[in-house]
């Protein structure tokens, strides 16, 4: 009897350390969970003052250009090109291209797989590189906002961060730097040419543009007005 009892307390003692660690993971789970739930509702209101990648620049430039503007002041096409560019099929994912992914691993590669959801997840709220726990994040993160937020409002901050030359971010900054007008009164070969620009933004040019940003403008403009008609902006555009 004392035996079993001894036993039973061996037992007991046991157990404990792994639900103490159980219950701390369950609290870090949660706690995480909070976080990103926090952030993601915060932004679909409240514009990102900047991002991770837009302060490591302004402190290595001693300064950036940036002007935010809403949607609302950004030329339609300029939406629809960017769209074109870098995800055609922005309107009918979940925030993965599970088309797009897989064409990329049998190409052997990942270009051309990040959709701009995952890429506003990346600049908004996580770090630059590779790692494990960095992708992990986006695979979480890029869901909720997808289902917390307009696809609208997705593209709104996308176009409002990126990059378009060393320095300058967001499509109004660009527009200016660029062309002397503002985002909202972006031509359609403007537009494109801003897009064209934007998977290499330091080596390219929209107003001195090279052969290949030409011909690059050129098929996005095509592809802008493409989707403009087969409804896969639909999920942007004003009525």
């Amino acid at each position: 009897m004392a035996r079993a009892m001894r036993k039973s307390e061996k037992t007991r003692r046991s157990v404990r350390p792994v639900r103490f660690l159980l219950r701390w993971v369950f609290r870090a789970v949660l706690a995480v969970a909070v976080l990103i739930g926090l952030g993601v509702g915060l932004y679909r209101v409240v514009n990102p003052p900047t991002t991770p990648y837009i302060m490591a620049e302004a402190r290595r430039l001693d300064g950036v250009r940036r002007d935010w503007v809403d949607a609302d002041r950004i030329a339609p096409v300029m939406m629809r090109s960017a769209v074109a560019a870098e995800d055609a099929n922005f309107c009918t994912h979940w925030g993965f291209d599970m088309n797009a992914i897989r064409t990329a691993i049998e190409a052997g590669g990942n270009r051309g797989a990040s959709t701009i959801s995952q890429q506003v997840v990346k600049n908004v709220y996580l770090w630059h590189g590779r790692s494990w726990p960095r992708k992990a994040l986006e695979a979480v993160i890029t869901p909720a906002m997808e289902a917390a937020w307009p696809k609208r409002r997705i593209l709104e901050v996308y176009l409002n961060i990126a990059e378009f030359d060393e320095g300058i971010f967001g499509v109004e900054a660009a527009a200016r730097h660029y062309f002397g007008t503002s985002a909202q009164d972006l031509t359609p070969v403007q537009a494109a040419r801003l897009a064209a620009i934007l998977p290499d933004p330091k080596g390219r040019s929209a107003s001195d543009p090279s052969r290949f940003v030409r011909n690059r403008a050129a098929s996005i403009l095509d592809g802008a007005a493409t989707i403009q008609r087969d409804g896969r902006a639909a999920c942007f555009e004003r009525a």
